[in-house]
């Protein structure tokens, strides 16, 4: 046996040797509630909800809300500032395949070339919404080669005005909207403050079956058995192109689905499959 004094010095080599997580902890992110209608937003800033993947830029690397790096190319992020920034990574509407294909690739490809860096938010910089965003927005006017913008915030005059401009995300094809008190010092977590606005829901749960399909889906996927992380368990059968029934998501897999609100028994309304995260 070893004695203890050579142990420790042969410790440090040891944990080089160790194998490396795949990724780190998960950032710390503000996170929206969803908007009821109740909500005082009068004078709040309101912005498009982008469909893309959620990008957190600690200062020197960009990873995922999981934590996972992200592979993005050297050029993409050369211009980025020393300060941490969040936003979407995000080509344009009804892209999300492409998008999360693109982003999550462990060997970056030219396929870079289309996405850009959507920043909503400045973590951890002192003051105001707009002074925040006025940090980012000074940074990248110095260096405007960088893939990245501010996106645009609007005050809202009202629920009315937030309807209205609902109405024009939605015919562009876009998901929903941000609704964020611009007062406030940035937070963590969820808040009451930060809302989503959105006429159908999404949320996420786990694989844990896959059903077999009857009449013309025999031989195929007919729903996949789905747990949601309070425990409720449902079949989420409908939103699935032939090609996704006769290569389900397996099982453990993470799925995004929509919903229209919840039954008695907590299982997501009209649930309707929309794809796999791999984020």
């Amino acid at each position: 046996m070893l004695p203890t004094r050579r142990l420790l010095k042969l410790l440090p080599l040891f944990l080089l040797l160790l194998p490396t997580a795949p990724w780190a902890a998960p950032p710390t992110l503000q996170k929206a509630a969803t908007y009821t209608g109740e909500e005082h937003i009068t004078g709040w800033f309101m912005s498009e909800k982008l469909d893309g993947i959620r990008g957190y830029w600690n200062g020197t690397t960009l990873v995922t809300r999981k934590g996972k790096t992200i592979h993005a190319p050297a050029w993409f992020t050369r211009d980025f500032p020393p300060f941490e920034l969040d936003g979407e990574l995000w080509s344009t509407r009804g892209d999300f395949s492409f998008i999360q294909g693109t982003v999550m690739d462990h060997s970056p490809s030219d396929h870079w070339k289309r996405i850009t860096y959507n920043i909503f938010e400045v973590p951890n910089t002192p003051g105001s919404f707009p002074h925040r965003l006025a940090r980012a927005r000074q940074w990248f006017k110095a260096h405007p080669e960088a893939p990245a913008r501010i996106i645009p915030q609007i005050p809202c005059e009202g629920p009315h005005h937030l309807e209205q401009f609902m109405a024009s995300v939605e015919k562009k094809g876009g998901e929903g909207l941000i609704v964020k008190n611009p007062d406030l010092a940035y937070h963590t977590g969820r808040s009451a403050h930060v809302l989503k606005v959105k006429h159908a829901s999404d949320m996420e749960g786990i694989v844990i079956g896959i059903n077999e399909g009857r009449g013309k889906y025999k031989g195929m996927m007919g729903s996949l058995r789905v747990r949601l992380d309070n425990g409720v368990e449902f079949n989420l059968g409908t939103g699935f192109t032939d090609k996704a029934r006769k290569q389900p998501p397996h099982t453990g897999a993470v799925v995004t689905f929509r919903h229209h609100g919840f039954t008695h028994t907590g299982k997501p309304r009209f649930a309707s499959y929309m794809r796999v995260r791999t984020d």
